[in-house]
């Protein structure tokens, strides 16, 4: 780390320190193969022209002898490097990729709480903050172009042709008690190296920008004019003057914008729902803003992405809202819309499969664009600029797709709370498929200038533990690694593709980097592949169907709507449905899932567990049967105690509470209870008085009950009950339900699925299996 010397002190990390007592003497850090900061520096035997500082190497890297003069290289061939810069939480550092992988040379590694860093999007310079100050260099050679005396700044952008750079600091008031302009705009003047003492005087304008979200000016395409957006409008400047407004696109409610990148000056601006009224994405022309050239208008849109492709010619508006009503989604519903901008083309892009849009990205050549969409597993689709489809790949676990910059491959990936999977495509070959990379736990992928890799990267804080880079060929082989620590930001450096023709990127496949031997060296392949678990009753059993994904044959993904817990669509869980124990089901009715199952598909297990409920079943009706047979004729019928009365209609000693003279019953409490109370004695009133008994001998109503058959207490398996017939026509009556709601959901305006409407063809078919079965309307 260097420190900054003074006469009695150094500064070290913002931290004073007594010479005398703390050992300041500066060290440089090595870059090993694998993330081993910490490594001696290697020297060369030549020094570079103008860098004056010594060139260090990974370790391992055959750098003596004949090895060591085929690697060096000279400072114009430095810039034809294609390069990476990554920042941790101690330094930054930059590395000239393929074929050498070892550190810029000319380059003096900073040190100490660096916020962040940029690339300028031409490639020319790279910048960094410090807490003291940000600095300016030249990509190429390292060399630094100019510093700025910019104080504790958090955010850093540049200008699309490098001219500018714009600083954010956070919000803050002066003494007055008024907010300080926090966002700044330079001019980058080469040679000058301002010290935090001198003046601001190349700070081109100011402003004041609370929200970190949104913050950075966004500038056309020749940095002609720059626009910002304030309350109910954007206000648009000249490049050269930022202290007036230039002219202003007054826009009620609107929240966001985008610039056009293309030669053409276009603005998009959005205005999310408001009283009542639909969200609307409108694009201008500058400086003609008395009407849009195109308009769209739609519900469903809380907040927006806007998507120019290159030429700026079309328009993706990702609409998105903050609560899904139909309940089908924690997330929101998510829609995709595509517009022209001369206004001859907007439309909404229909997609197949229901789910959220997970990513949607242009192709460079502006022509085509790739979607994301859909529940797990998710399918990807090539759309046009009339948004047909092209071609759709297939289905799988996938939420990422990025075209390679010279559009001839793309990357289907999952990261996240996914695999980590990367399917590489070749556009040119019929979207034939290269390879599967597997990239566990990266939540960085990008691919390089050339065309031709595949920077993936694990960065704090998504995931502290095993960060580092990893760089993959087109081809799937690896060609670097390094393990760092607490790293959070790694990118390439940016250039055009133009000034790197891609010839053919698959062969020859380069030789990898000795951190990708040792890397692979240490990965152990496991000897049996791992599989879901399956509990001892399911093994040796065919995986039913609504266990497996749609992409491995299983049945599709089909949301009814509710996010409670204990309803599954596709067979998982049981339904939450009120039913009576043995009784019979009426025709059409029957449990959804499990009944149409025969024991024979039944455990062994399972089987003896059915067959005791069934005994018992059986033995209950039995008592109950036996309980409510008639008493003797000798008996007197108030001794005869009714064994199938409750415990609570007893008194605690165990014999049955009677109702003496003077009981008086209980006033119920509730409206319904005393309803229920005064019917029971209106009925009570109105019975005939009973028959006089003959001789002793009982009613002849009595002994006409006494004589009639015990009622019919068969039990009967649930599902099971009914003939053959009856359950084929039960089930013949569910299908056409399931029918009637298709039929329903399609005049509604939804679109179904291919098997959903061949459903729907067999209809007439069941109807006359149903008359062939007897069964009428």
């Amino acid at each position: 780390m260097q420190g900054v010397q003074t006469e009695d002190a150094k500064m070290l990390d913002g931290m004073t320190y007594d010479r005398d007592v703390v050992d300041t003497t500066p060290r440089h850090a090595g870059r090993g193969p694998t993330g081993g900061r910490e490594q001696a520096e290697h020297v060369m035997g030549d020094r570079l022209q103008g860098g004056g500082s010594e060139s260090r190497q990974p370790l391992g890297s055959p750098r003596d002898g004949k090895a060591m003069a085929r690697f060096s290289v000279e400072d114009e061939e430095l810039g034809k490097l294609i390069q990476t810069t990554d920042r941790t939480s101690k330094d930054i550092g930059i590395i000239d990729a393929a074929p050498v992988y070892q550190p810029l040379s000319g380059f003096e590694r900073p040190s100490g709480n660096l916020r962040c860093c940029v690339y300028s999007p031409s490639g020319r310079y790279f910048a960094w903050a410090s807490p003291e100050r940000v600095t300016v260099i030249d990509a190429s050679t390292g060399h630094v172009i100019t510093t700025l005396p910019a104080h504790n700044v958090f955010e850093l952008g540049f200008s699309p042709l490098g001219s500018f750079i714009i600083t954010w600091q956070r919000p803050s008031k002066d003494e007055n008690g008024d907010a300080v302009k926090n966002l700044k705009v330079w001019s980058v003047l080469e040679g000058q190296d301002k010290g935090p003492e001198e003046d601001e005087h190349n700070v081109v304008g100011r402003f004041v920008q609370k929200s970190q979200t949104g913050w950075n000016l966004q500038y056309t395409y020749d940095e002609r004019y720059c626009a910002r957006v304030v309350t109910n409008e954007v206000q648009l400047y000249e490049s050269g003057d930022l202290g007036t407004v230039w002219n202003k696109l007054r826009v009620e409610g609107v929240l966001d914008f985008a610039v056009s990148p293309g030669e053409n000056h276009s603005i998009a601006v959005f205005v999310p729902e408001r009283k009542g009224q639909p969200a609307a994405v409108k694009v201008y022309n500058v400086p003609e803003f008395s009407a849009p050239v195109s308009q769209k208008n739609f519900f469903k849109g809380d907040k927006v992405q806007l998507k120019w492709n290159q030429k700026g010619t079309e328009l993706i508006v990702l609409a998105q809202t903050e609560v899904d009503k139909t309940g089908k989604s924690y997330y929101g519903e998510t829609t995709l819309y595509l517009l022209s901008v001369n206004g001859g083309f907007d439309s909404r892009i229909e997609l197949d499969k229901d789910g959220p849009i997970h990513d949607v990205t242009w192709s460079p050549n502006s022509k085509e664009f790739g979607v994301v969409y859909g529940y797990m597993p998710a399918k990807t689709t090539i759309f046009d600029t009339r948004a047909k489809a092209t071609h759709s790949f297939a289905l799988g676990p996938r939420n990422t797709i990025i075209f390679s910059p010279h559009g001839r491959f793309v990357l289907v990936a999952g990261f996240g709370n996914l695999a980590g999977q990367m399917d590489i495509y070749d556009l040119e070959k019929n979207y034939q498929k290269i390879c599967t990379i597997e990239a566990s736990n990266a939540s960085v992928c990008e691919w390089s200038p050339d065309g031709k890799h595949i920077m993936t990267a694990t960065v704090s804080p998504r995931l502290r533990v095993d960060n580092g880079v990893r760089i993959w060929h087109v081809g799937g082989g690896l060609m670097y690694n390094e393990d760092l620590q607490e790293l959070y930001h790694v990118t390439w450096r940016p250039e055009s593709p133009t000034t790197r023709p891609l010839e053919d990127p698959l062969h020859p496949v380069p030789t990898p980097h000795t951190s990708a031997l040792a890397y692979l060296g240490t990965v152990k392949t496991p000897s049996k592949p791992a599989g879901a678990y399956r509990p001892p009753g399911a093994r040796g059993q065919v995986t039913p169907l609504a266990f497996k994904r749609e992409d491995e044959g299983g049945a599709a993904y089909v949301s009814n709507g509710s996010l409670s817990l204990g309803i599954g669509p596709n067979g998982f869980g049981k339904p939450r449905k009120r039913e009576v124990p043995g009784a019979e089901l009426a025709p059409g009715e029957g449990h959804e899932t499990g009944a149409a199952e025969g024991d024979d598909q039944l455990s062994k297990a399972a089987l003896k567990n059915k067959k005791k409920r069934e005994a018992k079943k059986a033995k209950d009706a039995a008592e109950k049967a036996a309980a409510l047979a008639p008493a003797a004729d000798d008996a007197p019928p108030a001794a005869t105690s009714s064994p199938s009365r409750s415990p609570e209609r007893r008194d605690r000693k165990g014999h049955e509470r009677n109702r003496s003279r003077g009981f008086v019953e209980p006033r119920p409490h509730s409206k319904q209870s005393q309803r229920d109370a005064r019917r029971s004695r209106e009925q009570q009133s109105k019975k005939p008085p009973p028959a006089p008994k003959t001789n002793g001998a009982p009613p002849a109503s009595a002994q006409a009950a006494s004589e009639a058959p015990p009622p019919d207490l068969t039990v009967t398996s649930p599902g099971g009950g009914g003939s053959p017939q009856d359950k084929k026509v039960r089930a013949l009556l569910k299908k056409l339900r399931a029918i009637d709601d298709l039929k329903m959901r399609r005049a509604g305006g939804e679109k179904l699925e291919g098997t959903q409407i061949k459903k729907m063809d067999t209809e007439e078919e069941v109807r006359q299996e149903l008359e062939s079965l007897g069964w009428n309307e």
